[in-house]
């Protein structure tokens, strides 16, 4: 394989494990451990790190060597904004072509999210609450915002930030505001629906960032 499909591969990897939170805040990247850990040049590894480096996802040390960047305040807001943007244009879009089936789908959804925390999985209930979220946009029936989601990695910082964030009262929440915009989907209300949703992703916001 190329260096430079290497590096690209390189990139992907230790990216996505960043802002899933895999590798965690501060933590020194070294170019020797991640080249045996993905059978790479420390060629390639450098060149990764390089472009995280231009992402803004990792910090050059006073003494030099990678660091992971800690999400600061302008990065859960920044990330808020553009959620904001891409769902409630997913939203108004479902609003349009969505299905029976699909409602249902979101109903599921939301009783899976509410067995995961009512038991205390809380792991899981962060995995249906990404699914939610998901699926909005999917049943928006755009292949290309469905791509454009995914590629912004809005998934992964929505993981991290609610492994850093979210506590119960988050959860129930969550789970209300979640059920709010089905019914009002079912409803054909699309301004309840998108009310809902921003005030959803404000307070997501105003809760990471009293924890700063």
């Amino acid at each position: 394989m190329k260096s430079d499909s290497l590096a690209s591969k390189s990139f992907t990897e230790i990216r996505k494990k960043i802002l899933s939170n895999q590798i965690t805040p501060k933590t020194r990247l070294k170019e020797n451990e991640w080249a045996k850990k993905l059978g790479v040049s420390r060629v390639s590894i450098r060149e990764a790190l390089t472009r995280l480096l231009g992402e803004d996802l990792v910090v050059l040390g006073e003494r030099g060597g990678y660091f992971v960047k800690p999400l600061l305040p302008e990065d859960v807001h920044q990330v808020r904004e553009l959620r904001e943007v891409l769902e409630l244009g997913a939203l108004r879009l479902a609003h349009k072509k969505i299905k029976k089936r699909d409602l249902e789908t979101l109903d599921k959804i939301c009783d899976d999210f509410t067995n995961m925390y009512s038991k205390g999985y809380h792991g899981g209930a962060l995995e249906a609450d990404m699914k939610f979220h998901e699926s909005l946009v999917e049943f928006a029936g755009n292949a290309k915002l469905l791509h454009l989601y995914h590629s912004s990695h809005i998934p992964l910082f929505h993981q991290k930030i609610g492994k850093e964030y979210t506590s119960m009262d988050d959860f129930e929440q969550t789970d209300t505001e979640h059920r709010k915009i089905v019914e009002a989907l079912k409803a054909g209300d699309i301004g309840l629906a998108e009310k809902v949703l921003v005030k959803h992703f404000a307070r997501g916001e105003a809760r990471a960032l009293s924890l700063e």
